[in-house]
Parts: C-alpha cells; sequence; structure tokens
C-alpha cells in the first residue's frame, strides 16, 4: 500500500497495480528462475516518469525490474528476484520515426515486431528479425538481449541492428549513446537532417555495448534506433534436407563467406514442423520431414529482382551440387509461401510452446565445424537422463556473416506434469554445465548460468561489478541478475 500511494504521486491515475494475482503472475515464466513477488507494478507512459521513478527509487534503495514484452516469459531475466517494482514498459508504444532514405527506424520498448512491422512494411523497409518471435515481443527487449537474427549477411557486428539508445541509469541520469549525445538535442540533430545511425560515443567508447545484455541491471532504455533494410519485392527459398548437420557445415560456410542469400538456418524436423504446424499435426508433419531442414532465403529489390534471384539461385545450386546437397523449392508440402508467412508473422502461440505447453531453452554461441560434437552431447545426456530425443528441438543460426553460429536446445516439456518437469530442471542444469565444459560461451547468461559463467571469468565479473557501482551504484535495478 505504501508504494502504491507513493508512486501514484508520480504517474497518471491507474497506472499502479498491487492487485496479488497481477503481481504474481510477473514471476511465472518457463525458465525456471524464481523471484519474489513484487510490491507493485508500475506503468510509466514517458521518460519523465521513468525518470522520477528510478530517482525514488534509488532514494529509497528499493529494487527496480523493468518488463517490456508480454507473455510468455521464457528466460527470468524480467523475474524480480527481490521483489521491489516491476516497471512494465508497455505504455511506452510509439513509433517515434521511420526514415526509408536512411533506413532507421527510432522505436520505444513497448513496441512490439508485429505493431513495427506493418509501419516498415508501409515505408518499403524490414527489420532483420529472429526466428518467428512471439507476437508479444518487444523489439527492443529482441535487440538490447542480442537475439540471433535469420540474415547472417546483415548481422555484421554483435550488437546490429541496434545503433543508438537513450537510457535513464539507475542512479536517475539520463544518458544518450553515440550520435545521440551531441551536439545538440535529438530535435536538432533532425532538423539537420541526422538520424541517430552512428552507435560509437559519445568520445571513443561505445556505451551502448555496457547496456546491451545487462538484462536491465543498468537502467531502463526509453527509446532506441534501429538500422532497417530494404524490403524485397520478389523472395524465393530453398529447402535442403538432409540426414546429419555434418552434411551442411562447409557449404554454409562457403555460401556464406560469398555473400550469397538472405535467411540462413538450420532446424531440426521436430523446431520445422512446431513453426509451421499446430496441436497433433505437429507430429504428424514431423514424421514426413527429413531429421534435419537448411532454409536459405533469396530476395530481389528495387532494381532488376528477377535477375538478383536467378543469379544467386544458379549459384547456390553450383555450389550445393559439389557438396551433393539437393536445394527444393518445397518439402513435404512446404513451400515459400507457407515459410514466409511463418518468418513474417510473430507466432500466436508462441511456436516453441506448441508441442507440449513447455520450453526450456538452453542456447549458446560457438563455431559452425563444432556443433555436431554439442548436438552428440546432448543426445548423450538426454539418453541419460530417459528424456526422449523426439521433444527436442534444435536451432542452428550462424550469425557475424558465417563466423560463428547460435546454438539451440529447446527441451520440450508438458507444464503440467510435476514429473516431466522435475526432469527437466535435472536435465537443463547437467546439459547446461556440460556444454559449458565443452567450449559452449553462453554470452547471454540468465538465471543459474550467470554463475557459472562468471565463475569461469574472474576479471570480467569484477568489470561487470565495477561497471555497475558506475551507472547503479545502489543496486537498484533488477539485483541479482548477473554476478
Amino acid at each position: 500500500m505504501y508504494l502504491k500511494e507513493e508512486l501514484t504521486n508520480i504517474v497518471s491515475e491507474g497506472q499502479v497495480v498491487d492487485d496479488y494475482m497481477t503481481l504474481k503472475e510477473t514471476v511465472n515464466n518457463h525458465s525456471f528462475v524464481k523471484g519474489g513477488i513484487p510490491g507493485c507494478l508500475v506503468r510509466p507512459q514517458n521518460l519523465g516518469e521513468v525518470q522520477k521513478i528510478i530517482q525514488w527509487a534509488n532514494g529509497k534503495k528499493i529494487p527496480v525490474t523493468p518488463i517490456s514484452s508480454g507473455e510468455p516469459h521464457l528466460r527470468g531475466d524480467s523475474v524480480p528476484i527481490y521483489g521491489g517494482i516491476a516497471m512494465d514498459l508497455k505504455n511506452l508504444n510509439k513509433i517515434i520515426f521511420v526514415d526509408r532514405r536512411y533506413r532507421v527506424a527510432m522505436v520505444e520498448p513497448g513496441v512490439t515486431f508485429y505493431q513495427l512491422k506493418k509501419e516498415l512494411y508501409g515505408a518499403g523497409l524490414r527489420l532483420p528479425m529472429p526466428l518467428s518471435p512471439r507476437k508479444s515481443k518487444s523489439v527492443l527487449g529482441s535487440v538490447l538481449e542480442r537475439e540471433p537474427i535469420t540474415i547472417p549477411k546483415y548481422h555484421i557486428d554483435m550488437s546490429a541492428p541496434l545503433l543508438c539508445v537513450e537510457v535513464v541509469f539507475g542512479t536517475g541520469d539520463i544518458f544518450r549513446t553515440g550520435e545521440a549525445s551531441g551536439p545538440g538535442t535529438v530535435e536538432e540533430q533532425w532538423e539537420a537532417g541526422r538520424k541517430q545511425k552512428w552507435d560509437s560515443g559519445p568520445g571513443q567508447i561505445s556505451y551502448v555495448r555496457f547496456i546491451q545484455g545487462a538484462q536491465g541491471s543498468l537502467g531502463v532504455v526509453t527509446w532506441a534506433t534501429l538500422r532497417c533494410e530494404v524490403l524485397p519485392t520478389q523472395r524465393e527459398f530453398l529447402f535442403i534436407p538432409g540426414e546429419s548437420i555434418e552434411e551442411f557445415i562447409d557449404f554454409v560456410y562457403r555460401i556464406l563467406r560469398l555473400k550469397l542469400g538472405d535467411e540462413c538456418f538450420i532446424l531440426n524436423g521436430l523446431n520445422v514442423a512446431s513453426l509451421l504446424q499446430d496441436g497433433a499435426d505437429i507430429r504428424l508433419l514431423c514424421k514426413e520431414l527429413p531429421p534435419w531442414l537448411l532454409v536459405l532465403g533469396i530476395s530481389g529489390y528495387e532494381i532488376f529482382p528477377e535477375e538478383r534471384i536467378s543469379y544467386q539461385k544458379n549459384e547456390i545450386l553450383n555450389i550445393a551440387s559439389q557438396f551433393g546437397l539437393v536445394p527444393k523449392l518445397s518439402i513435404s508440402g512446404i513451400g515459400a509461401k507457407r515459410l514466409l508467412k511463418s518468418l513474417e508473422e510473430p507466432s500466436e502461440p508462441y511456436w516453441k510452446l506448441k508441442p507440449k505447453g513447455g520450453s526450456c531453452d538452453i542456447f549458446f554461441l560457438t563455431t559452425m565445424d563444432r556443433v555436431s560434437k554439442f548436438i552428440s552431447l546432448m543426445y548423450q545426456i538426454s539418453n541419460d537422463h530417459r528424456y526422449d530425443i523426439k521433444d527436442l528441438g534444435i536451432y542452428i543460426q550462424p550469425i557475424q556473416q558465417g563466423r560463428s553460429c547460435h546454438c539451440e536446445f529447446n527441451l520440450i516439456y508438458d507444464p503440467n506434469d510435476l514429473k516431466e518437469v522435475d526432469k527437466i530442471k535435472k536435465l537443463f542444469s547437467v546439459a547446461s554445465r556440460a556444454m559449458m565444459k565443452e567450449g559452449g560461451f553462453f554470452s547471454r547468461p540468465y538465471g543459474s548460468w550467470a554463475q557459472m559463467a562468471y565463475n569461469k571469468d574472474a576479471g570480467s565479473r569484477e568489470a561487470v561489478r565495477n561497471l555497475k557501482k558506475i551507472f547503479d551504484p545502489n543496486n537498484i535495478m533488477n539485483p541479482g541478475k548477473l554476478c
């Protein structure tokens, strides 16, 4: 009651909630991360309210947990570990601008992929997206957490497509990174024709790299600019079936080095079926599919789209023949239109939850040539724990133009089956430690991964703690999330 009364003086009427059932929902997630039920949930509507809330909480040393995406929550990064205040940013949902000439958009944290897609398509642009994000997923939440995008050639740097941000640090200070830091205000920069595309700065430091991956433990981002790409006028997809992941590795290295195609990712049969079907149809389609499927997208733009698609397609087919691979225009009834709909439309219900209702994900960075070792290890651990590998989803996403890749295992389970939940918890813990020991780089250490990752690198742990002391000295921003 005390929190509600104090925060009601800061935000608009009706934007502070202390209903127990609503507050309990902020703790629910699919990651097994446990937290304390917050004292209240507050929904600021602008930068000024965000700053006043953090300044007040900083003075009282009350924890603040930012939440930008809607349910379901999968990783536990938005779970209030120590209760306090849950800050729901869904009311900050403005698309501030979309600029076709500079291929950039500025959005607030409450903007979802579903909302942004309509605006970008109207301007002839698109944002490289993760693989079919859920409908309630915040665009800023995704790019701040460095979720991999499906087009490796546009993933030049780990921070892409994020450019500049405005952030309120745990001290209550407002800070803008990159070009947005000045000279002049953002509005004055717009008048001069600048669109906050240069991400480094102020000075020689790229401050945005401190904020990315921090899980809201340094501050609250109130807007960001994103690098967009031209919307294709024509598109084709090639489907390459395989019996083992090893068949694809050298081929993928070759086409990515030559920057052929756009979308490029590998899924096992269960994940392909989950992406495209619902309910019992998932298992039926899974039986018809090959064990592995490499998906390649080819795009044509405004100038000579047919010619662009034609030469890239011919080159891909020629290289594929050298590796004994047979690309197809459709497989098991899956064609370009059907897949494109799944890639462009955020999924509802979320595709990972379709088979059984729950999914616990293990993901890390590695290189393509080591992926098969991790898959074999995952199969072995699953068998040891009597987990049916038919319920194991696998997603391999090349990133950074093929220099590395995102390797992900989706442990599908029924959240209502307590025995199965207990089995998944044990499997998750054992498999995570085994993957890390094998050399998997957990660059996004959520939940129990944080202690595992930072215990291996005392230097990085101290560096992160020192940054925390600078930007959030009273440790109010999402405490307990990192190290």
